[in-house]
Parts: C-alpha cells; structure tokens; sequence
C-alpha cells in the first residue's frame, strides 16, 4: 500500500473510457477510512448522465461474496460445517448421479458443503438444464429459490465431488442450504445480517419485474462491433421468486466498499459492528483447490498463480504472474467487470466497479492492474 498513488490511478481509470468502458467508479478503503474514490464515465445509451455516487448496477457474481460471508457467519455460529453433507439439508442430493464416459455412476462419496462453496461440486452453469426448465414451466415466476436449486440434481454431475473445479451453480445451491438452515428467505436473511448491519442501504435482489431500473445504470456487452448496450436483464435471476446466491443482487460502490472493508480488516466494520470473527476472515484466504482442480482454474478461468477457498480466489505466488502485490490477496468479480479485492495484512480493500459483459479485459488486464496498483510495493 505505501506505493499507492492517486494521480495515476486517476489518470488510469480515466483512460479507459478511451477504449469504450462507458463508466468507471473505484473506492479504496484502507482501515476504515476512504483514501481514495474516482468515478468518471455516463451510464445512459445517450451518454448525457453522468455516473452517480449511489449508482445501481448489476452484481453477478460479486454477489457470491455475500453468500459466503453469510455461509460462514452460519459456520462460525455452529449452525454449519463445511464438511456436512448438502443431503442433510436438500434430500434431492442425496442419490444425484455422476457423468461418465459410459453413461452415469453413483456418487463414491457425499457432496458436501465445502464442494460447493470451493466450486468442486460437479454442478456447471447450464441455465437450460431439464430440471429448470421444468420446474419454470410448471411453477413460473412463483418457482421458488429451493424448488429451482433442487431440480438442479435431476442432472448428473460432471464428475465425483471434490476431484475438479468448475465454476458453476454452487453458490445458488449454498443460498438454499442457509435458507433451510435459518428458514429465512436468501434475501431476509442478508437484509438482516449483512446489509442492515453495515448500513448497505441500495443492494438487493434483482427480480425479473423489479430491478430498480429508474437508477440502473445501463448494461453493456462487449461484440464484435465493439462495445454496445444490451437488455436490462439478469439471466441468472431465474423467477420473481429466486434470489441467486451465485448471481443476483443489485447493489452499488458504496455498498460493497463498505463490506469489503469491513472484511479487510477482519470482519469489523467501521461503526465497529463485526460481521464475522477474524479468524473466519481467514479463512476466506485457504486454499481449497488440489492439483487437478488448480490446473482447472487456471486453464477454464485464467487464473494462474491463484487459488480457491471459500467463494474467494486467493492470490497464493504473486512471482508468477509478475505482481507487486502481497500473497494473500483475495476476492472475487462479476459478469459486468465489477471486481473486489482485500488484504488483512494491510487492512486495505478496494471495489471497482463497470457494467459491461463479456469483457475479457477486466479480468485479464484491469483488475490485475488495480490490484498491484492498490496493494503493490
């Protein structure tokens, strides 16, 4: 953190916008207190409103840190172990299948939770999987968050629990376990856990028919025209009624920096209201991946040098991709480029946020750019 410097970063965000990201917003927190936020662009398709300090957008899979910030406040309170079985809790998983060359096989072990939150489950990200699709067409926008996680094991897994990675539908099935747990909606209990606590006060659940679209900021995609607005949809947000752990809320800046900062410095937020014990922190920062499943992520995602834990990557040799960065940061991002990252060591967090899909150049360039320029020597 002692080589932050503002006027660069500034001038780096800035330029960006040159190469067609329509907004940028980015929030540096270092132990509680805001040293840095830029925020530069418009977010309507005329290009006449500029970017707001409350901006909404849509997370995606930001919204799986939340998940498992939820996941261990359950374990850290006894009320969980990442080592029971997803059976015990979804009976559906108790005899999914498991794909093979020749066909299917039974499991050779349980799933268990551990599997899910580390993306080690077999599940994939197929939205169009027979049990889905059957239980939309039977339910509609009624099908609830558990009637939909459940029909996900009508298909087999693609391979044995714990043996590969594959990012997929884990989190979502992570969100319907805490729902039986605590028998709370997803989004009562993080209303009451995680949001109402640190005073996140514009993140909820995107629903197909209410998603806040008067503060919305406009989603973009990248093609092969260049950069181009598309539909105000979640596709992962699957009925009125779903709430996806995995990839659903709408939230802003603002909010995540508070969260992200409250982690960073191990699990207190700035009012001093603890959110998780620091040792649960820490766990955030443990490596769930073995051989074959590191190899995966780094050939399916790009994430070489990077481990997994607990919903978060963890930046485990900073050497071999060239980071000036510390080992042992972590974090996780979103389908529209959003990314946030933190650091224990140093009580430092930052949250950047866009709304473009399908831009290979957030993960590859911009967010590693901003990590060694937030956390690097």
């Amino acid at each position: 953190m002692s080589g932050f410097n503002a006027e660069k970063m500034t001038a780096y965000l800035d330029s960006l916008l040159d190469l067609g990201i329509p907004s940028v917003d980015l929030i540096v927190y270092q132990d509680h207190q805001q040293i840095y936020r830029h925020m530069n662009g418009t977010v309507n398709t005329e290009k006449t409103q500029p970017v707001a300090a409350d901006q909404r957008y849509l997370m995606f899979s930001m919204t799986k840190v939340q998940t498992m910030t939820a996941i261990m406040q359950l374990v850290e309170q006894g009320k969980l172990s990442l080592e029971d079985e997803v059976a015990k809790y979804l009976p559906a998983y108790k005899d999914v299948k498991v794909k093979t060359e020749n066909g299917e096989e039974a499991l050779k072990w349980p799933l268990k939770v551990r599997h899910l939150v580390s993306m080690q489950s077999g599940l994939d990200y197929d939205l169009n999987r027979p049990g889905i699709v059957r239980v939309l067409n039977e339910k509609g926008q009624m099908a609830t968050t558990r009637e939909i996680v459940d029909a996900f094991a009508e298909s087999p897994l693609l391979f044995q629990p714990g043996t590969h990675f594959c990012y997929s539908l884990s989190h979502d099935v992570a969100a319907a376990v805490l729902e039986v747990v605590t028998g709370m909606s997803f989004g009562e209990y993080l209303k009451k856990n995680v949001w109402e606590p640190l005073g996140m006060k514009n993140t909820f659940f995107a629903k197909p028919d209410n998603m806040g679209l008067e503060r919305l900021a406009q989603q973009y995609i990248c093609d092969e025209t260049g950069i181009v607005p598309m539909e105000q949809t979640c596709n992962y947000q699957l009925s009125e009624s779903y709430e996806s752990g995995g990839a659903g809320l709408v939230s802003c800046t603002e909010d995540y920096a508070i969260l992200a900062d409250a982690l960073a410095c191990g699990g207190i937020s700035a009012k001093g209201v603890q959110i998780l014990r620091p040792e649960s922190v820490e766990r955030f920062k443990q490596n769930l991946l073995y051989s074959d499943s590191m190899n995966d992520i780094a050939r399916t995602m790009g994430r070489v040098g990077y481990g997994y834990g607990c919903g978060m990557q963890i930046l485990l040799n900073p050497e071999m991709v060239g980071s000036t960065a510390p080992a042992g940061v972590f974090g996780w991002d979103g389908a529209a480029g959003a990314c946030i990252q933190m650091d224990t060591a140093s009580k430092t967090s930052f949250v950047y946020i866009m709304h473009v899909r399908n831009c290979g150049m957030a993960y590859g360039v911009i967010h590693p750019r901003l990590r060694d320029m937030v956390f690097g020597k």
